[in-house]
């Protein structure tokens, strides 16, 4: 890996100023390695394992999940590891059985498995961190989906620059740089990496998405990426504020919300606060059709008679009382 770490790595900037956002006062004191890498041998692992390498040296360890879905798998674990030695770097390769079970997305499955797998290694090791490589053309075609899916703002902030998940907690400091960028990096450094075969297979919606729409897109405006980072992150700060008065409002009708003080509130406050009750409890996200009828059925139920049952998500919205009970399924 000639020239590995170079100053010129544009990850570098976005990588410092992350961790400036996501300090590590949360970490144990004895932890000597807080950064870890979810490394796949691609450009955009590489990238970003360069450049924590840069920051932080002697405190990386690189994470290399085979998924056994693919001969290439192999090939990748043997990059992975001679490009690890290469540079000093510890890595851990962890094999997963990714196969997706019947009516389960092949990609929902794999990413459930790998999601695991990284969290599993990172609480064994002692990781306070661990890093993936997601860039703005990443985010560019998370936005796409939702939009295509008609989502909220929870979709339409795209994925958030940190987060946990099954006890550890994950960051992606590459949301805001240019793919094309840094594989024009590694070309330059001549720094090598591979190349997933699938990631052409427009079977997917995501690749169809980055071989059809992303080209478009760049012709007609060419920051597209950029400028929907940005929309990204305007609207996951819009839901954090919406997250915050359903909190404040979830207070103020109780928690089972009491009718009477939902129906105090308007229409729009009474759907956020539903939705922030039912995904703080339950994980459930009723579409906006299930919504809309709750909200209907709040709004007539003036008497002491009147019964409230709904399919919600994957459970029952009841009347009990007073209030209103959520029955998930069993």
């Amino acid at each position: 890996m000639a020239r590995a770490g170079a100053a010129d790595n544009p990850c570098l900037g976005a990588l410092g100023a992350w961790a400036a956002r996501h300090p590590l006062s949360a970490a144990k004191p004895a932890v000597t390695q807080p950064w870890a890498v979810a490394y796949s041998g691609g450009a955009d692992s590489t990238a970003l394992l360069l450049a924590a390498r840069t920051l932080w040296p002697g405190q990386v360890r690189a994470l290399h999940v085979h998924h056994g879905l693919q001969a290439a798998g192999d090939d990748f674990e043997r990059h992975a590891r001679l490009a690890c030695d290469a540079l000093g770097v510890q890595l851990q390769v962890i094999r997963v059985d990714a196969r997706h079970a019947p009516g389960q997305s092949p990609e929902d499955a794999a990413r459930q498995a790998r999601y695991l797998a990284l969290a599993a290694a990172a609480r064994e090791t002692g990781a306070a961190w661990v890093l993936l490589g997601q860039h703005a053309q990443d985010q560019a075609e998370t936005l796409l989906l939702a939009l295509g899916r008609g989502a909220g703002l929870p979709g339409l902030a795209g994925m958030a620059e940190s987060f946990e998940r099954h006890g550890a907690r994950f960051g992606r400091p590459l949301l805001g740089v240019d793919g094309q960028a840094l594989r024009d990096w590694l070309d330059r450094q001549g720094i090598s990496y591979v190349v997933d075969p699938t990631n052409a297979d427009e079977r997917y919606t995501r690749n169809r998405i980055r071989a059809r729409l992303l080209p478009a897109l760049a012709a007609t405006f060419p920051a597209y990426a950029q400028t929907l980072a940005r929309s990204a992150r305007h609207a996951a700060q819009a839901q954090i504020l919406l997250d915050e008065m359903a909190a404040e409002d979830l207070l103020a009708v109780g928690n089972p919300p009491v009718i009477k003080l939902l129906q105090t509130l308007s229409r729009a406050r009474q759907a956020n606060v539903l939705r922030h009750w039912l995904r703080a409890g339950w994980q459930a996200m009723p579409s906006e059709a299930q919504l809309e009828q709750a909200l209907d059925q709040i709004a007539a139920c003036t008497t002491r008679g009147h019964r409230i049952r709904l399919k919600l998500a994957s459970g029952h919205l009841l009347r009990d009382g007073v209030g209103l009970r959520y029955q998930p399924s069993i």
